[in-house]
């Protein structure tokens, strides 16, 4: 089968992912980020055939010129013929888009509409889209949406008991994210459990700076953690996941936070690093507990609880357990993480396998539960690249 490679532009609200991948086999021909845009000193980091580089970038370049240098690179090194499209991850695409499309004015327009709901990074997908579109004019652009996986989800799952009419005329709803990755390692484990589409019922845990866990009943998204905003849901990095929603109250009209305020404190001061108040990252904390520091062994343990105390509840849904898959930052590589919550579930008939459970890591895919559990958990690295890639070059051959 001859290579179809895929250019995948993934705009953070302060930083450019991309790689070039042969959506054909998965393979990364090219891969590289380009971080701290819009301040002083940003960067372009890439790798190619096995080589590791960095470019530096003007004071205050923004996603315009990041990409810009990204495709004098490409033409460098002789990779542009080889592309047959351009796929741009795009975070929010509201109840407008249920699958990746083909982007034109209308699609355009569409997620322009949603950009309140994603407000940092809708934008910045949309500049992605606007300046890969005149460097590639000749190539098909597609728009791969996080939240479109979850459009499955029926309403008992994703209304919020407010009025009705701000659904209606607002769009308040949940609509969950990391769409791509729980759809890819949900059918990654599928297949290895030998699992059919129409009988499986799968937990897909994915872990990282941001988390969600969502449940996958017969290949399709029935509920999952995240909501309206990424902010719902599982303690994350720097985000506090569920709260009382008085506390936003307290804080404005007894602390006299403002409104941005709440929102800085909520998403980037809580979860993880709030908890610990130490570190949002999980081995740097890990470690710290292993020295003796209680603070970040209280804040391993309300992660793993309130990991422990969602999963199960997602197994409402589902109506049993086929299958718990970890994945993300986090699920790939913590073993201690991913041991102390099987332990908390061990009454749904799941366990730890130590050994197994040590050796998945650092990208190594298996199954981490014992041969005689009556319910299987594995680790499965996501590759959410390669399905944007694929549902890019699958889209383009019908243009």
């Amino acid at each position: 089968m001859p290579s179809q490679h895929v250019l995948v532009l993934n705009c953070g609200s302060s930083s450019l992912k991309f790689a070039i991948i042969d959506a054909n086999q998965g393979d990364e021909i090219l891969s590289g980020l380009a971080e701290r845009l819009g301040d002083e000193s940003p960067l372009l980091k890439y790798k190619y055939n096995g080589t590791k580089q960095q470019l530096s970038l003007p004071a205050g370049s923004a996603h315009q010129v990041a990409i810009l240098q990204l495709v004098t690179l490409i033409e460098q090194l002789s990779l542009t013929n080889q592309l047959v499209a351009v796929g741009h991850r795009v975070v929010h695409g509201g109840e407008t888009f249920t699958r990746s499309v083909l982007v034109d004015e209308g699609v355009i327009a569409a997620i322009q509409a949603t950009s309140t709901l994603a407000p940092l990074h809708n934008p910045a997908n949309l500049i992605g889209i606007e300046v890969a579109s005149k460097a590639f004019s000749d190539l098909p652009q597609i728009a791969v949406f996080d939240t479109a996986f979850h459009q499955t989800m029926p309403k008992t799952a994703y209304l919020y008991a407010a009025p009705y009419r701000l659904y209606r005329e607002h769009g308040v709803r949940r609509y969950g994210f990391h769409g791509t990755s729980h759809y890819y390692v949900s059918e990654q484990g599928r297949q290895i459990l030998g699992l059919t589409k129409e009988n499986s019922r799968i937990i897909c845990a994915h872990l990282g700076n941001g988390c969600s866990v969502t449940a996958v009943l017969n290949g399709q998204s029935v509920d999952t953690s995240m909501g309206m905003t990424p902010l719902e849901g599982l303690v994350m990095g720097t985000r506090s996941g569920d709260i009382d929603p008085g506390l936003i109250i307290f804080l404005s009209q007894q602390l006299g936070y403002s409104m941005a305020e709440v929102d800085t404190l909520l998403n980037k001061h809580s979860g993880l690093l709030g908890i610990s108040e130490l570190s949002n990252d999980c081995r740097s904390i890990e470690e710290a507990a292993a020295n003796g520091d209680a603070q970040a062994q209280l804040a391993l343990d309300i992660f793993c609880y309130r990991l422990a105390k969602y999963i199960a509840s997602l197994v409402v849904p589902l109506g049993g357990l086929d299958a718990l898959i970890f994945t993300g930052g986090i699920g790939e590589n913590s073993d201690l993480i991913r041991a102390n919550v099987l332990k908390q579930l061990q009454f749904l008939g799941l366990d730890c396998d130590s050994e197994k459970n040590t050796a998945a890591r650092f990208g190594q895919a298996g199954v981490i539960s014992s041969d005689t559990a009556k319910t299987v958990a594995l680790v499965i690295p996501t590759n959410e690249e390669w399905v944007i890639a694929t549902d890019a070059a699958r889209l383009a051959q019908e243009v």
